[in-house]
């Protein structure tokens, strides 16, 4: 049975509802740009799976977005996220939430972020999941580029670094507007558990993992700092555990968290939030921050300008997407992790032949 969610469903006339309520305030000057209302920021989410809906939360109770848009092939399930998040309204900032099976929503978007993808069934080939996802991508990406032409694309779902190529590729947007998620998460893992080791704040300690979000991440310690003094020397000189079984050990942990998270609850969807809300932030308020996102890689540390492989790197965030990419300075070592990261990510996409 369908269920209201607005008086005016209830047959209560909504025009004018609000001129019998307050009186108007008589303005005579003129509407300048000065005084004229600032362009309001409307944020997609395609996917209201248990990524995509923490998404939205956290989008919304950190005030980011002016409209939330919603989209799923679940209506029912769909509607009631909405709903959800609406009855809410009396405790968070003034946002609007609409929603639909229609890609036709998004319309006028500053941001579209993808959550949408299949999940592998037992037994599956990772090449069958891949070409599942293009599939589901086609009826994506083209008509939510087509309503939000300018609109900045971010691409959350896994595997996330295949599929920003393929977003990329399907939207026909620069590159600059097609950002992965990467390992900006991953980054954050990395960082927690050198913060726990030295008992300081997370914000604190700037490391970073690069390459593949997935089983070939490279970590570059040669990148962890402390408080803006480099560390990595220091934890080796006063910890002779940190030889390079240790290193790789770390490596696993700070790759497997998810899968710890999953088989614990089922799902990964906190971190995820914060970490694409981040992003967020960065993106739509122009805050010029360094990320480590999956962006277009060719040409960056030997990887051949003919591959056009996306994988996560150290970049500049901003109104315009991609506003740079740090040239970082790495180790020979780390060089040949991140060229074979790249050369499997390649790989996978010259199979979906687009």
């Amino acid at each position: 049975m369908h269920k209201t969610s607005s008086l005016s469903e209830l047959g209560f006339d909504s025009s004018g509802a609000s001129s019998g309520f307050f009186r108007p305030v008589a303005d005579d000057s003129p509407l300048t740009p000065s005084t004229a209302h600032r362009r309001l920021t409307k944020i997609s989410v395609i996917g209201a799976g248990n990524v995509g809906m923490a998404i939205a939360q956290t989008i919304l109770t950190q005030n980011l977005a002016d409209e939330i848009a919603l989209v799923d092939a679940l209506p029912d399930k769909l509607r009631g996220e909405a709903l959800d998040l609406q009855h809410a309204a009396a405790f968070l900032p003034r946002v609007r939430i609409v929603s639909g099976t229609d890609p036709a929503v998004t319309k006028n978007s500053d941001l579209v972020i993808v959550t949408a993808g299949a999940r592998q069934i037992p037994g599956e080939t990772r090449l069958n999941l891949l070409q599942r996802n293009v599939a589901l991508y086609r009826k994506i990406v083209p008509p939510v580029a087509e309503h939000s032409p300018d609109a900045l694309l971010l691409v959350v779902s896994n595997p996330v670094d295949v599929l920003t190529y393929v977003a990329w590729k399907l939207s026909g947007f620069p590159a600059s507007r097609v950002i992965g998620s990467g390992t900006n998460l991953d980054s954050s893992r990395f960082r927690f558990l050198v913060a726990e080791h030295l008992d300081v704040n997370a914000q604190d300690v700037q490391a970073y993992m690069v390459g593949e979000h997935g089983d070939s991440s490279v970590a570059i310690w040669s990148s962890i700092s402390v408080g803006g003094m480099p560390a990595f020397k220091s934890l080796r000189d006063s910890h002779h555990s940190f030889d390079e079984a240790a290193l790789e050990g770390i490596r696993r942990a700070v790759v497997g968290g998810a899968y710890e998270v999953i088989g614990l609850k089922g799902y990964t969807s906190w971190a995820i939030g914060y970490s694409v809300a981040s992003l967020t932030t960065s993106l739509l308020r122009d805050q010029r921050r360094v990320h480590p996102v999956s962006v277009l890689a060719s040409g960056f540390h030997g990887i051949s300008d003919g591959h056009e492989v996306f994988l996560s790197l150290p970049a500049r965030l901003g109104r315009g997407g991609i506003l740079g990419v740090a040239e970082m300075d790495l180790t020979e070592a780390e060089v040949v992790q991140l060229r074979r990261s790249a050369k499997t990510l390649w790989e996978n996409c010259q199979l979906l032949g687009l």
